[in-house]
């Protein structure tokens, strides 16, 4: 189990700017984690869980429809440490902007950063937390693999190599479900990566993973931590969000 004192200085960053069109018209007027799965909200089941898991502090990146999350986390969770962040470039930019845009209050923290549209067992951020690994990706081996998929290459030890969508599925292990640990050290490298990415507009689409896999490269280790067999769905299109209803019903 990891001390308290750890849990308590982690920070969760909750990325959730995205407009879900691929969902639409549910998301017409309505941010897709706030869409509601089996009772309750996306947003509500996955901050229950990092406040039961002992964290305290959380960063939003917000941009559609924000202010609607906002008052829906503030009203709900008046006890949780909020920050929220705008991406005022939600609409022609993608996940690794957005998670740039949080270094102020994360670089020099550790953090686990979760996509704004997972719905995922409780279990899983508990392993998440207590594993041995510093930095560490979800990754589910039992899944159907194509070309939407974040697929993870590892070596030995669990290590990973490559986490992309371009990943061949002959190679992969599996999928990353887009929740992962972070440490300190590591978190002033991927903002610094990410900075560096987004000097350049050509990057603007480009997700998170590619500031992963730059730092990779440079041998930084990541590695994957196995939940498969645990409940999870990433919510893109009607068809997950009516799956998502069945399994967390």
């Amino acid at each position: 189990m990891k001390k308290i004192t750890e849990i308590a200085n982690m920070k969760a960053v909750i990325l959730a700017a995205g407009v879900g069109s691929r969902i639409r018209p549910l998301t017409d007027n309505c941010p897709k984690s706030l869409l509601k799965v089996g009772g309750q909200t996306i947003l509500e089941m996955m901050i229950s869980h990092i406040r039961d898991c002992g964290i305290t502090d959380a960063v939003f990146v917000l941009g559609y429809l924000q202010e609607q999350i906002k008052e829906y986390v503030t009203h709900n969770f008046p006890e949780l440490n909020v920050h929220f962040i705008t991406n005022e470039q939600y609409a022609t930019t993608n996940t690794g902007f957005s998670l740039m845009l949080a270094k102020d209050l994360v670089a020099g923290s550790s953090f686990i950063k979760f996509d704004a549209d997972v719905v995922f067992d409780k279990a899983i951020l508990s392993q998440l937390i207590d594993c041995e690994y510093d930095n560490a990706l979800c990754i589910d081996k039992n899944i159907q693999l194509d070309a939407e998929e974040i697929k993870v290459i590892i070596k030995d030890q669990n290590r990973v190599v490559k986490a992309s969508k371009t990943v061949s599925p002959q190679e992969a292990i599996g999928e990353s479900i887009g929740i992962e640990k972070i440490c300190a050290g590591t978190a002033i490298q991927l903002f610094d990566e990410l900075e560096t990415m987004m000097q350049d507009s050509q990057n603007y689409q480009e997700y998170y993973e590619a500031a992963y896999e730059r730092l990779i490269e440079r041998d930084v280790p990541f590695y994957a931590l196995d939940i498969s067999g645990l409940k999870w769905i990433e919510i893109d299109t009607k068809d997950d969000f009516i799956t998502a209803k069945k399994i967390f019903s």
